[in-house]
């Protein structure tokens, strides 16, 4: 008998544009270590996916925001398995600095430019153009 596959992982990330700029992480862990994403993670049991998407961006940025809504979903094919990630965009009051933790090894507000000039996780831009978010920076 053929095992059956695994479940796919829920992932949820923070979607944040303040003055034109994208929050953005290096990330310190694989996949990807050492590229540039949106803060993000696994979603947690007994948390809504909003709920989510604030903790994970608290925990790699140490920001405390509010969820505002769905900004869209991303799937991901790779050796963990399949991956469907809910980024939302998410508020963060002015005056909080950002600093990376968790498994953040950087964190820094970019325009598009800056963003372009950076080692980014594969389909982000994709990602951030279909979704209305590079309409939204600088």
């Amino acid at each position: 008998m053929t095992p059956e596959p695994p479940l796919p992982i829920v992932g949820v990330g923070a979607i944040v544009v303040r003055d034109g700029r994208l929050l953005v992480i290096k990330r310190g862990q694989p996949p990807f270590e050492g590229h540039w994403s949106v803060p993000g993670g696994r979603l947690e049991f007994g948390e809504t996916l909003a709920e989510g998407a604030v903790r994970e961006l608290e925990e790699e940025t140490g920001l405390r925001g509010t969820a505002e809504g769905l900004c869209g979903i991303a799937e991901r094919f790779s050796d963990r398995g399949h991956i469907v990630i809910h980024d939302y965009w998410v508020d963060v009051p002015d005056g909080q600095p950002a600093v990376a933790g968790d498994d953040a090894a950087d964190v820094a507000w970019v325009d598009r430019s800056e963003l372009a000039a950076l080692a980014r996780v594969p389909r982000l831009d994709e990602f951030l153009e279909s979704n209305g978010v590079l309409d939204r920076m600088r």
